[in-house]
Formats: C-alpha cells, structure tokens, sequence
C-alpha cells in the first residue's frame, strides 16, 4: 500500500510554487505597508481642493479646516487594506484633538448606503466622491492611498497601501508636524 500523495501535474505544481515564492517575497512589503511610517511629500505643493458632502449631508471643505492638520485618506469598501486600516483612522482621531487633527476619509466611486452600512458611526467625517471627481484631482494611483495636509495646506505627507495609523512612528510623524 502506497501511503505517499499521488504528485500534482507539473504546471500545477509550478504554480504553486511560484505563489508560495511570491508570497514570501512580498511578506515584508506587507508587513511594512501596514505598519510604520509615511513618506515625506517633495516640496510640499499645495493640497487640490477639496469640497464633498459627508454621511449626514453636510458640506466639507478642505480650505475651512486650514491651521490643522488634516488626514485625508482615500478608500472603498471592497479594497481590502482599505477596511483592515479603516479602524485605526478612528483610534488615530481619539489620539488628537479633532481642532490640532482632523482625520477625512474620502470614499470613493460608492453610494451612501453602501458607506454608511460599513462605516456606520465614525468619530471623523466620511466624504462621498461619488463620480470620483476629488480622487482624480489628488495624486491618487490606487486604494487606499493617504495624504496628511500640514497646517499652511501643503501635501506633507503620503502612504500609499494600508497602514496602522495608529503606529507610534505615523503619530510622532503628526507630532512632529503639530510643532
């Protein structure tokens, strides 16, 4: 009796392989992505504005929040390191006072129903670009990709991919910023 597992066809095996392969090779890039800092913007060009309509029908613009700093951060429902960070934007909002910080998460291409069905209640407002209108006026390449706009309105900051905003060095990069 032969107790060994009948071996896969080759492809099959190769690919599998190769997936395993690929895996490990981006398991650091994960892991940094969804932990650690955000990158610093060259030359700090002036934020794109910035005016939708939040959950609750009210007007936000970006130019109003000037003399904060402000987080802005792009997402969907159905990007996965999109809801696996969407928590830490509320623990990050508790961290700070929402006059020093305010945390905007800009959902994009969605109606409200699907939105509010996933964020619910927030402790910082959630933007509806629905036509996705805002997204193409930032330098958005993909979900989620976040900005931190510094006080004067300059793009100071950026994380492209997920992250823990609530990760001691993005909170002592805002810190830093605060000063």
């Amino acid at each position: 009796m032969n107790f060994l597992p009948t071996p896969l066809p080759a492809p099959i095996e190769r690919r599998r392989a190769l997936r395993m392969l690929a895996g490990l090779a981006l398991a650091p890039l994960v892991a940094r992505a969804q932990s650690g800092g955000m990158t610093a913007v060259a030359g700090l060009p002036p934020a794109p504005p910035l005016t939708l309509i939040d959950l609750d029908d009210r007007k936000i613009d970006l130019a109003s929040l000037r003399g904060r700093i402000v987080l802005v951060n792009f997402w969907a429902t159905w990007c996965p390191p999109c809801r696996k960070e969407f928590p830490s934007l509320g623990r990050l909002q508790k961290l700070f006072p929402p006059a020093k910080l305010t945390v905007l998460a800009v959902n994009v291409g969605e109606d409200a129903d699907d939105v509010f069905s996933f964020a619910g209640a927030t402790n910082f407002p959630v933007l509806l670009d629905k036509d996705s209108g805002a997204m193409k006026r930032w330098p958005v390449k993909g979900l989620p990709t976040t900005y931190v706009v510094d006080k004067a309105g300059r793009l100071a900051l950026r994380a492209v991919g997920g992250r823990d905003f609530d990760d001691p060095v993005i909170v002592a990069q805002l810190k830093e910023l605060l000063k």
